[in-house]
């Protein structure tokens, strides 16, 4: 038995992860992989949202798995799972969904933003989609995932910071009203809290195509990078504010030479600089960063059984814990119905 405390984090499998993700999550946790005990989740119950287009959702998970591998986490040491091997997620969901109110829901920023999303999508579609149910209950969903396996660290993104204090209020409330069952997990934010799209946006996303995957080649990120918003208009040598420039944003980010990036800065500021010297600088340090995830997505890529394996290995590992979490809650609850006789 270890006695290290243990994380749980995920992501929704709906395609091939992004800077966004490397630098707001995954960043993170190939950094506390080896000092805690680690479940990565692939939460494929969570895609009502693309329920349409399910090969693409069995696509994502592989995606995913690859993605996490190439960045250098570890399925020896941390488990790797997907969310409906482990159909005890759902169960707990549902319990939890008895002693949720539907108003905890309602004020979530995050869930709300999404489902107004759905219903005025931003890819220029006309089509209007409905709310599923299971869109607007995930949240449980997510209270369920983390509360599993007893989680006491849950790295996040800024956006779903209030994941974490519904998750922790649940934990709260149960263990008050029934047994001590589950921690009240805290949330660590990336290094990035949020990366800005290649477009300008606030957000990145695929839906928008505004992303720089992990997977990129280094042609893809360079012509990506060519094409990436530079602030407001101004001449090649006339001086702008930094932080009115996305490729700042993202060199701070990404670029290792502290010093150099500071030295270029005042001279943006003060006499100016090209977008073109910018963006040759930026194409260079993300190449740099991504040339190793290359190496080992491939590595992978070519061997899938041991992509298979990562995954069957870390789903029935946290299949026994979730086995040993429900015990708890049957007990709490007292469900164990068949013991009465």
């Amino acid at each position: 038995m270890t006695d290290r405390k243990r994380i749980l984090t995920g992501i929704r499998p709906t395609g091939a992860l992004h800077l966004g993700h490397y630098a707001g999550a995954l960043e993170n946790w190939v950094r506390l992989q080896h000092d805690y005990e680690c479940y990565f989740l692939i939460a494929d119950y969570q895609v009502s949202d693309y329920a349409d287009d399910i090969p693409r959702v069995r696509e994502a998970v592989w995606e995913v798995a690859l993605d996490w591998l190439a960045v250098g986490l570890d399925p020896e040491g941390s488990a790797f799972v997907i969310e409906s091997l482990v159909p005890e997620h759902a169960e707990l969901a549902t319990l939890l969904g008895w002693f949720l109110p539907v108003s905890m829901l309602e004020r979530n920023p995050t869930l709300k933003a999404e489902m107004a999303a759905m219903e005025n999508p931003e890819d220029g579609s006309t089509e209007r989609k409905s709310v599923p149910v299971a869109f607007y209950t995930y949240p449980v969903m997510q209270v369920a995932n983390i509360l599993m396996p007893r989680a006491h660290l849950v790295p996040v993104g800024e956006d779903q910071l209030p994941h974490i204090e519904l998750t922790r209020e649940t934990a709260r409330r149960f263990n008050r009203r029934f047994k001590e069952v589950f921690p009240e997990p805290e949330a660590l934010v990336g290094r990035v809290p949020r990366l800005v799209g290649i477009d300008g946006n606030a957000k990145m996303s695929k839906s928008r195509g505004n992303t720089i995957d992990l997977k990129d080649d280094a042609e893809t990120v360079a012509r990506k990078v060519r094409a990436m918003y530079g602030g407001p208009p101004r001449a090649a040598n006339e001086p702008g504010r930094c932080d009115e420039n996305p490729i700042f944003l993202y060199l701070r980010a990404f670029d290792p030479d502290t010093g150099g990036l500071a030295e270029l800065e005042r001279e943006y500021e003060t006499r100016g600089v090209p977008n073109k010297v910018l963006k040759d600088r930026l194409t260079k340090v993300l190449n740099d960063l991504l040339d190793p995830f290359r190496e080992r997505r491939a590595y992978y890529q070519a061997r899938m059984r041991l992509v298979r394996d990562a995954l069957a290995s870390g789903s029935e590992r946290m299949r026994r814990i979730a086995r040993e979490t429900m015990d708890m809650v049957h007990d709490a609850l007292d469900l164990n119905y068949l013991e009465k006789y």
